[in-house]
């Protein structure tokens, strides 16, 4: 969904320094990418892996549906910022130095101008009503790319943005509100660099 390349998320994890676990899917199907979730979740579970931390914070039919998930697999989800307040966690991202920009965000709630932008206290302030500020009902997506974790910040340009509409359904376990006409997502190509 946020459309990233794959060199900067594993930049990202080297960065911060912690294993990355890939689980692709080519049809794009729910069903799909249940198994091959599945798959790389065993092999965890085989390797001593019986938790997985997901940073959800107050949707109910996700978290649900995630457990259920793992409770098939005898493994536990635990959810450390659930039902905290996505003001404070915002503010306490930015306060402790992370830097993130906005890769994608869901055309019923922001326009393209949004995409590329950095996460700091204006685009807080200037964030509609309707848009939670940690982007929790879909309708922004970031890419972290500096931080107290980082050992090295990752380098990357904003490139040219996209508009992707929407050609499937969503889910009813990830389902938008509906007062929301989501028609698409624009997307923020960030590309490589070494400065």
């Amino acid at each position: 969904m946020h459309g990233v390349k794959e060199e900067l998320l594993d930049e990202q994890a080297a960065a911060i320094g912690i294993p990355l676990l890939k689980v692709r899917v080519s049809a794009g199907t729910n069903d799909e990418y249940e198994k091959q979730m599945e798959a790389t979740l065993l092999k965890a579970k085989a390797e001593g892996i019986n938790n997985v931390i997901f940073g959800d914070i107050f949707l109910e039919d996700l978290r649900k549906y995630r457990e259920a998930n793992l409770a098939k697999l005898g493994m536990t989800g635990i959810f450390p910022l659930w039902k905290m307040d996505t003001v404070k966690l915002i503010t306490d991202f930015i306060s402790q130095g992370f830097k993130a920009v906005v890769c994608c965000v869901n055309d019923g709630y922001l326009g393209e101008e949004w995409t590329g932008r950095e996460i700091d206290q204006t685009f807080v302030k200037e964030l509609p009503t309707t848009v939670d500020p940690c982007g929790e009902n879909g309708e922004f997506h970031t890419f972290c790319y500096a931080g107290p974790l980082f050992k090295k910040k990752i380098n990357f340009t904003v490139g040219e943005r996209v508009y992707k509409p929407l050609e499937t359904k969503t889910a009813e376990v990830c389902a938008l509100p509906s007062s929301v006409t989501t028609k698409g997502f624009w997307f923020c190509d960030l590309l490589p660099s070494a400065s």
